[in-house]
């Protein structure tokens, strides 16, 4: 049997999902699309109309008739006197009404295509035709500053777009140019491109390199340009028997190689096709003295009530009710204004269900972490699945996915994604669970301090957790080690 969701349930679920940095910009959307919904900030305090407004009259004779469709509006408007709308609003207990509102000031700068484009006059084109396909190709180039476009689409591209016809060879010739511009390697179209560039623009400063830095530079473009797959797998006996070079010189080189950006548009420092992510931290972890104090972010807590004027409205068409003097139409009204503060509240509950969930959910993390939070350690992480803080929290499994998800905690240690404190379990030699973040941080430890000359090989760091108590196979340490971003041995091998 299927369950159904209702739409209040849908609704909180999909605001668990959201993160901090983004319910502000969901709380708009909703405060656009019903006006029964305010922001108290927006205009002070708040004095809701009195209670006795909304009071019940149980002996009142002029009680209001039902309507046709069964619906007893005097029914409706007595429901509010349990719920007091006038105090129906929702604020944090942790905002601070003299916070102010912080707004960062964004500098206005030239995207890295614009920069490009400037330096378009820099080229003696012939016309404008040509300024037009030299801007098809700038356009083309992607935000790591490659041209990963063949010049048969951007060919086809002027052909439909602006009814320029051009060829390959002028494509090419164009592009050419191009590749001179600042950053250095913009417009290439693969790394081996982009690094001869870059190695040929240092060569073109001849008169401020000493003989040993041409020399350098002039191996380290031989090796892009003639020895580059061996350069890749790291095949360095193969390279010094191929270039003739001592071992001294063949190191030289590989060092100006690795000076080289392999992402040119990183190099252009006004960018702003970067796209730059501040972290907005959903949960405040202190450590006071040994006791761990945990709080949500104030943005969590939007000062929400319903519209007095909604709320007025109701009041007045009561008063008309009472007095024979309501018709059709303004209980038409009065059904869009029920619908209206309903939708309101169901919101309101909705945030607040959010902030409890939230909470709940992440001091329950906090307890079964308690370990690592008091003192930073990873490998205090104790195994901890979805499934051990749904059964604390007695919250159901997809609940807590949705609330860890694209969340983050700050702590005295630094700002943390939540998921980062879910692993599973892996056995030692002695029976014990231990986390498979610690058996990763280890691994990347032992690869941090390995000697680069001789990298230690997958089977050998398998047999050094082992001989510490973990049992683990090798394609186990092979999986972490992927996971971690950590290349196989012969590619982090270095002279």
């Amino acid at each position: 049997m299927l369950q159904k969701l209702s739409p209040q349930q849908i609704q909180l679920m999909k605001l668990l999902q959201i993160p901090t940095a983004a319910l502000d910009e969901r709380i708009e959307e909703e405060l656009e699309i019903n006006p029964a919904l305010e922001d108290s900030r927006e205009d002070g305090d708040y004095d809701g109309p009195e209670e006795e407004l909304y009071r019940q009259d149980e002996t009142a004779e002029d009680a209001v008739p039902k309507s046709e469709d069964g619906f007893e509006f005097d029914d409706y408007l007595n429901q509010y006197m349990d719920d007091d709308p006038a105090s129906y609003k929702l604020q944090g207990d942790n905002y601070n009404g003299d916070e102010e509102e912080k707004v960062i000031p964004i500098a206005e700068e030239n995207t890295f295509h614009e920069y490009l484009e400037q330096q378009l006059g820099l080229l003696n084109l012939k016309d404008e035709r040509e300024r037009n396909i030299a801007l098809q190709i700038i356009g083309s180039i992607d935000e790591d500053g490659y041209l990963r476009r063949e010049p048969l689409s951007i060919m086809d591209d002027l052909l439909f777009s602006q009814n320029v016809f051009t060829t390959e060879a002028e494509v090419f010739e164009l592009l050419k140019k191009i590749q001179q511009f600042d950053p250095s390697g913009v417009g290439a179209r693969d790394l081996q491109e982009c690094l001869c560039i870059q190695l040929k623009s240092k060569l073109e400063q001849e008169e401020h390199l000493t003989r040993r830095q041409k020399r350098r530079l002039r191996l380290a473009l031989q090796i892009i340009e003639e020895f580059f797959d061996e350069f890749t797998k790291k095949h360095y006996p193969k390279l010094q028997k191929n270039l003739e070079a001592s071992e001294e010189e063949l190191k030289e080189a590989l060092d100006e190689i690795l000076k080289l950006n392999p992402k040119p548009a990183s190099g252009y420092v006004g960018s702003v096709n970067r796209n730059v992510q501040y972290v907005i931290p959903d949960f405040i972890l202190l450590n006071n003295n040994g006791d761990l104090e945990l709080s949500l972010n104030s943005k969590n807590a939007p000062e929400l009530r319903i519209s007095s004027q909604y709320l007025d409205m109701m009041r007045d068409y009561r008063a008309r009710a009472k007095g024979g003097k309501s018709n059709a139409q303004q209980k038409e009204a009065v059904q869009f204004i029920k619908q209206k503060i309903d939708s309101a509240k169901w919101f309101i509950d909705a945030i607040h269900q959010r902030q409890q969930t939230m909470f709940n959910t992440m001091y329950a993390i906090t307890k079964y972490q308690e370990d690592y939070f008091l003192s930073g350690d990873p490998k205090k992480l104790r195994p901890m699945i979805l499934k051990d803080i749904a059964d604390i929290t007695a919250l159901d499994i997809s609940t807590i996915s949705r609330v860890v998800n694209n969340k983050f905690v700050q702590t005295e240690f630094s700002v943390k994604r939540l998921k980062e404190f879910f692993s599973e379990a892996l056995q030692t030699s002695e029976g014990e669970e231990v986390s498979t973040i610690e058996v990763k941080k280890i691994l990347q430890d032992l690869i941090g301090i390995e000697d680069k000359q001789k990298p230690l090989s997958d089977e050998r760091l398998t047999e050094i957790l082992q001989e510490k108590g973990y049992n683990i196979a090798r394609r186990t340490v092979a999986k972490y080690r992927e996971q971690l971003n950590l290349p196989v041995a012969r590619l982090r091998k270095e002279l």
